[in-house]
């Protein structure tokens, strides 16, 4: 069940889900809008083939740069970047980071895979950023680029995987 503005109010007011940085501005009728960082993954020019496999590290082909004033973000160009929030969430809540429609419009895709979040975790939410548009977009840090949708489960669980405390 999809937790709407007064449930997400109420489990803040709980401490049970956390977002740090918090603005009430934020909580829509059934989301939580979250913002960029002012940091970036891009992905280095080579041409290398890279092999798939359980082992892959995307930081040794991608480098984080500093967007504190901006960064133009090409048609067909995916980029990884990182939420100003850090989310907790309790055991038996989980999420879905979704793009923002208003900017979908434009051909922004703020997270195009792996949107499921697990419940019990408590990082920032690394963001897959791809521009499916026909035009150059200037991504800016602080803006609300994704929301989060909060999901109750039946049962509990608690992630503990390679990415429990991620960063960028």
């Amino acid at each position: 069940m999809i937790l709407t503005q007064n449930e997400i109010l109420n489990e803040i007011r709980r401490a049970r889900v956390k977002i740090e940085p918090f603005d009430i501005e934020s909580i829509g009728p059934a989301s939580i809008d979250l913002s960029i960082d002012n940091k970036i993954r891009v992905f280095n020019k080579d041409k290398a083939v890279t092999r798939v496999k359980e082992e892959l590290d995307y930081k040794i082909i991608t480098k984080i740069i500093d967007i504190s004033k901006g960064y133009i973000l090409k048609p067909r160009e995916l980029v990884l970047g990182i939420t100003k929030e850090k989310i907790t969430l309790p055991e038996d809540i989980s999420g879905w980071l979704q793009s923002r429609s208003r900017f979908a419009r434009f051909g922004l895709m703020s997270h195009i895979t792996s949107p499921f979040i697990c419940p019990g975790v408590s990082n920032k939410q690394v963001l897959e950023i791809f521009n499916a548009g026909p035009r150059s977009l200037r991504l800016m840090p602080d803006i609300k680029i994704c929301q989060l949708i909060l999901q109750r489960c039946s049962g509990k669980a608690r992630y503990d995987g390679i990415f429990k405390e991620q960063t960028l």
